[in-house]
């Protein structure tokens, strides 16, 4: 493996993993009965790989002021207007709470019976638990924990 390879794996394993293992779930889950012990399982599999799928690729572009766990936002510059910061700032709570707004939107009008409607619940579900945690780690801290 050439250099550039070394260098892109040890930069994006986590996300390449994360996916990896959450397509294998995704393609397990159209093999089994929704039915099933291993259909629920890969159901729920499948919301809970989404969940760090989208904290893992999130956490890297975007930022909460004074959330421990997340990166710091870059300094405020000066000519930059308000609400642009507030954005910047608060853009991984924003992009959580944008995105369970449409999950939650698709979940209402599907069937909570199908596995389309299962998964998306579980989905929604996690984002909402996601939102949770970002939020809480602006005040709340676990010694010893980074994440």
């Amino acid at each position: 493996m050439n250099d550039r390879m070394k260098n892109f794996w040890r930069e994006h394993s986590l996300s390449i993993l994360a996916i990896a293992i959450l397509s294998t779930w995704i393609i397990a889950s159209q093999f089994t009965d929704d039915q099933s012990h291993w259909g629920a399982f890969f159901n729920n599999a499948i919301a809970d790989w989404s969940g760090v799928v989208a904290v893992v690729l999130a956490t890297k572009y975007l930022y909460e002021k004074n959330s421990r766990e997340s990166n710091e936002p870059p300094a405020e510059p000066l000519d930059e207007p308000r609400w642009k910061q507030f954005i910047i700032e608060h853009s991984l709570s924003l992009f959580f709470g944008i995105t369970a707004l449409g999950i939650l939107i698709l979940y209402i009008n599907l069937d909570t019976q199908t596995k389309a409607g299962e998964i998306t619940g579980n989905i929604l579900s996690e984002w909402i638990q996601t939102i949770g945690l970002i939020l809480l780690t602006k005040k709340f801290v676990e010694i010893r924990s980074k994440e």
